[in-house]
């Protein structure tokens, strides 16, 4: 049987580690690991937990919901029949453009989480049309979050992380072919092997890939990995089960501080190389990070701030040997994790018209995607990693999130939107959550901490290792993280929902006492100064004529100043964004 824990809900109420122990286990005080794929012989036991659990988030995939579906019914508007008339929202009077656009072929580019949500949510919306699945992956869709941890310590095989179907699709999989190129006007999405595949909606949901090592050379020496895939997971756990005398973690982010517990809970030596002050300093600023560099040290990780891996080496075999660090300092290693941050996959969009680049696919809160010139593409939607939309509940920012929850929230949206008429869209304005397992604790947070300049304490103890700190910007709560102390996040995303001001009091559990601090947050980085190598032009004289293309850039003439240096926030930026 296949399972899945939405974290983004999991309160650490423990239930179900009473009621299934062989299958879900709590560690330290609320870091949940578990078996996503165990024996059917556990079958009745997960599912009474799965019925227990009071936050309803283990999702578990059911023979009998796949099996002689009952069709579903017609969407509902928001604020339906369930709501206050207070909420409920007007009815519109129907036209052309407010039915439901239940026939025709919908094309869902990127078969992973987002895709595969996304495709259950518009069956589940009464979609009877073709439905068609593309991923470049041969593998069927599954959760990338267990990678990171129990495939690591070798609690569960890479086989397990398969996702749950929650709802029968009807679809025609297309797995193991990536998609090369999108024809707008022809509304075809060209395959590498030659094919092309018509739509009339199509859905991209394409995500990101590891970063890689930027020396090509370097990068090829054994033992130089990364961490995305099932495939990656696979290598590095072999490393791992093989105890290598040390494991270099290139980057301090989220995957990097995931990989060095993982190899701590293994008992294997790892040094973390951290170009900020602190690790999470990216995501989390330079306050809570120095939080999570102590428990990194707490727990053995030889831990370097501040500096950089300047070059791999390896021996004439051709076997990683060492790391050179900026301040002139070595790392002796045999295994290398590059972890630092994403690309997302938008190359194959070259050429479309659509307005994709190095920080994703822009689109509107209804998840449809902008054209070059910024207007809307009615049959185009974007949703997940690869997405890039305005929030209004944060000064219409437009995020770029690599969340687990952001993936499912707006695949839901996006396939609402695609087969409902306009006056019964939906925009995406959920609060972003996301969540990190290591070394024992729980970490997650709500919001978006990039965008605060203050944060403070409120509830809990750092020395105890379980709290609360709330972020604010300019008088108003923008994030809150919280350590082991779940059970409060929801509490703080109807804060921010809210609107409430920073700091907050009435939350706080010594009001009198609160002392915010700057956040210590990494500078931002603006979008379009990201991209090195084209850059956007308008042509034409008339309104009519004016259109936005983009050109490559001609490098400038070398004169007598000397070139500066990349910022060294890049990368950092780059994380915090994702």
């Amino acid at each position: 049987m296949r399972l899945v824990v939405d974290m983004t809900r999991c309160q650490s109420y423990a239930q179900c580690c009473f009621l299934a122990p062989d299958t879900f286990t709590l560690r330290g005080q609320e870091a949940l690991v578990y078996d996503s794929c165990p024996d059917d012989a556990q079958r009745d036991k997960i599912l009474q937990a799965a019925a227990a659990c009071p936050v309803q988030a283990i999702l578990v995939e059911r023979l009998e919901r796949l099996e002689n579906r009952p069709a579903p019914p017609p969407p509902e508007e928001p604020g339906g029949a369930l709501a206050s008339p207070a909420t409920r929202a007007p009815r519109a009077v129907a036209g052309p453009e407010d039915s439901p656009r239940a026939d025709g072929r919908i094309v869902i580019v990127g078969a992973s989480l987002a895709g595969l949500r996304a495709a259950e949510a518009v069956r589940r919306e009464g979609f009877a049309g073709r439905l068609t699945l593309i991923g470049d992956e041969a593998a069927e869709p599954y959760d990338r979050p267990p990678l990171s941890k129990e495939v690591l310590e070798g609690l569960m095989p890479v086989e397990h992380t398969a996702l749950p179907r929650l709802e029968a699709l009807d679809a025609e999989w297309k797995l193991g072919a990536a998609a090369t190129g999108l024809d707008l006007a022809g509304k075809r999405v060209r395959l590498a092997d030659g094919e092309e595949v018509g739509f009339d909606r199509v859905l991209i949901t394409t995500g990101t890939r590891a970063r890689p090592w930027p020396d090509r050379a370097e990068a090829r020496l054994d033992g130089v990995l990364t961490l995305r895939t099932r495939e990656d997971a696979g290598r590095l756990r072999e490393r791992l089960a093989a105890r290598p005398g040390r494991v270099l973690v290139i980057g301090g982010g989220f995957t990097g501080s995931e990989v060095a517990s993982a190899c701590r809970e293994l008992d294997v030596p790892v040094t973390v190389v951290q170009r900020g002050p602190a690790p999470l300093f990216a995501a989390l600023g330079g306050v809570v990070g120095r939080v999570a560099g102590q428990i990194q040290r707490e727990h053995g990780v030889h831990l370097r701030t501040g500096v950089t891996v300047t070059a791999l080496e390896g021996d004439p075999g051709g076997r990683l040997r060492r790391a050179r660090l900026s301040d002139g300092g070595v790392v002796d290693a045999d295994v290398a994790v590059v972890a630092l941050g994403a690309l997302r996959n938008v190359e194959w969009l070259r050429g479309s018209g659509l307005a994709a680049g190095e920080w994703g696919v822009a689109c509107d809160a209804g998840c449809r995607a902008f054209d070059l010139n910024g207007l809307v593409t009615d049959d185009v939607f974007v949703a997940g990693d690869v997405a890039r939309f305005p929030h209004p509940m944060f000064g219409f920012e437009f995020l770029a999130l690599e969340h687990w929850g952001n993936a499912v929230a707006q695949a839901e949206i996006a396939a609402h939107n695609m087969v409902s008429g306009q006056a019964r869209r939906w925009p995406h304005l959920s609060v972003p959550i996301f969540w990190s397992i290591q070394f024992g604790h729980l970490i997650k947070s709500a919001g978006v901490s990039a965008l605060a300049d203050e944060v403070v304490l409120t509830q809990g103890s750092v020395e105890d290792r379980s709290f609360v700190a709330a972020y604010g910007h300019r008088g108003r709560i923008v994030a809150a993280v919280t350590v082991n102390q779940s059970k409060w996040l929801e509490y703080y995303q109807r804060l921010i929902a809210d609107g409430a001001p920073f700091p907050p009091h009435d939350a706080a559990d010594k009001p009198d006492g609160m002392r915010p601090v700057p956040a210590a947050m990494p500078a931002a980085v603006v979008p379009w100064r990201a991209t090195e190598d084209a850059t956007l032009a308008v042509t034409g004289h008339q309104p009519s004529e004016w259109q936005a293309v983009w050109r490559p850039r001609t490098p400038a003439a070398p004169g007598p100043r000397a070139v500066a240096a990349p910022e060294p926030e890049a990368v950092e930026a780059q994380e915090r964004q994702s």
